[in-house]
């Protein structure tokens, strides 16, 4: 026969058990809506990268219009002053140009092809000025496998023949410097074009300066920045990123 207690605890576990059953369900639930909380961040995240990363490609893949009409007035006027071997190598550099323009699709590419591909721009620009461009440039060649945003660079130099040396009468000056204090990197590209301070790091065409502002924002946040300055002989542009290589690389660089 059932005793007094085992009859009080049979009543408790009958009350009991709804109650326990209610708070694990409760429980439960909570837990589920955690799991769909931290999916949705997920996902969230995961697009949000998406977007940044389609910005950061579109970014890294606009021309210049202005460029390329100079480029192909160049190639043209060289077509009819039958100067064939000048107008080979313009054809040449410009199609290295494009090529790169239109194959680099890494987010960081090494110093040395940046530079590289630069000097196919640069070599376009020899041809339409002529003797009176006067380029120098300066990288030490540790830096050659730091890793930097594509385009930078040839921005930075398609800009100062945009809005200074273009309208430089006499000789042209383009001074182009790559240093490391720490650990960043800093460039230096100073022209003695006739701009100044007319330049603002947010011009009004979407591209330029602008550019690579947008650019490193994406990829460094606020370990980067782009400053222009006018100096006493033309205009100054400095842009410091922090120095970063890739695995591989700095094996190497070790060795």
């Amino acid at each position: 026969m059932l005793s007094y207690e085992g009859f009080t605890l049979l009543i408790m576990l009958f009350i009991l058990a709804p109650i326990m059953g209610a708070i694990a369900l409760l429980f439960l639930f909570v837990f589920e809506k955690k799991i769909d909380l931290l999916e949705n961040k997920n996902k969230e995240i995961r697009l949000e990268q998406a977007l940044q990363e389609a910005q950061y490609n579109k970014l890294n893949q606009q021309i210049q219009p202005h460029f390329l009409f100079n480029t192909l007035n160049v190639i043209l006027g060289l077509a009819r002053l039958n100067r064939k071997s000048e107008l080979i190598r313009a054809l040449e550099a410009f199609s290295q140009f494009l090529k790169f323009k239109y194959k680099a699709s890494e987010p960081l590419i090494p110093l040395e092809q940046e530079i590289q591909y630069t000097k196919h721009y640069l070599d376009i620009q020899s041809i339409r000025f002529g003797d009176r461009l006067k380029i120098a440039m300066d990288c030490p060649k540790e830096l050659f496998i730091a890793l930097v945003p594509p385009f930078i660079l040839q921005t930075l130099v398609e800009n100062s023949f945009k809005h200074g040396l273009e309208k430089k009468v006499g000789e042209a000056l383009l001074n182009i410097r790559f240093y490391q204090e720490s650990e960043s990197v800093f460039l230096e590209v100073i022209d003695n074009g006739l701009m100044g301070l007319n330049v603002s790091v947010s011009d009004h065409d979407g591209h330029g300066l602008d550019n690579i502002k947008k650019r490193l924002e994406l990829y460094f946040n606020d370990r980067a920045l782009i400053q222009i300055s006018s100096i006493e002989t033309g205009t100054k542009v400095e842009v410091v990123w922090p120095l970063v290589y890739n695995t591989t690389n700095e094996e190497v660089a070790k060795k």
